[in-house]
């Protein structure tokens, strides 16, 4: 497979890269979406519906999610799932509490088209609402069965989870997948300089106090992922 280099714009969410739809509503790399749509099929021949619940995402849409966080306009959790105040902090211990589960604008593997969120349709009801929790992907969750079947067998069709376990940075998510010979070349290529300008282009608050802060945060939260063998 040709790999396909991403502009700046494009590695930080600014601009598209050449997308498909995978499926309604939910645009991935060509190359991404095939092994996807080669991956849902092997998962349906084991009774396994497998849906995208968030695929590629714009830099507009990340720093939405992450402004209504700084805000207070969205909630923040901890770990342990408990509403996390952010009233009264540093700006240096808010971004730390958002980005154990949302990136930063720019920062987002969403923004590559190579990374998904993804679910099991067929082991809940129709009316149900989706969570992307790790509780509904632990041994007694709704997706415990999806969860074992990605591990056994995601490597083969080139998907591994970047937040499989919990390195100090983002919180474990056995829903996220990343598409191995695709999201290994943007990692390299999303440097700090890259990352630095799109935060100081950004409509944060504070910007130049979060590109200060980026060498840390770049480290901890963006290079910080489990390998890419799935066990």
């Amino acid at each position: 497979m040709a790999l396909v280099d991403l502009t700046a714009r494009q590695l930080t969410g600014l601009d598209a890269p050449g997308l498909v739809e995978a499926e309604p509503g939910r645009f991935l790399q060509p190359a991404v979406a095939a092994a996807y749509q080669a991956m849902q099929q092997a998962a349906a021949a084991d009774g396994i519906t497998l849906r995208i619940a968030s695929g590629w995402r714009d830099f507009s849409r990340q720093q939405a999610i992450f402004k209504a966080k700084l805000n207070g306009e969205r909630p923040v959790y901890d770990a342990a799932q408990q509403a996390v105040t952010l009233a009264g902090m540093s700006l240096a211990a808010k971004l730390h509490a958002i980005m154990l589960y949302s990136a930063l604008p720019g920062a987002s593997r969403h923004h590559w088209g190579t990374d998904l969120d993804v679910w099991d349709q067929a082991a809940v009801p129709a009316d149900y609402v989706l969570q992307l929790s790790a509780a509904e992907y632990a041994p007694d969750g709704p997706f415990a069965r999806l969860s074992v079947w990605l591990s056994q067998h995601a490597g083969r069709f080139g998907f591994f989870r970047p937040y499989r376990s919990f390195r100090g940075g983002v919180a474990v998510e056995p829903w996220h997948l990343s598409y191995r010979p695709l999201a290994s070349l943007y990692l390299q290529q999303l440097s700090l300089p890259v990352l630095q300008a799109a935060i100081l282009q950004s409509e944060l608050a504070e910007p130049d106090e979060i590109a200060a802060m980026l060498p840390e945060l770049y480290q901890r939260y963006i290079c910080n992922i489990d390998g890419e063998n799935d066990d």
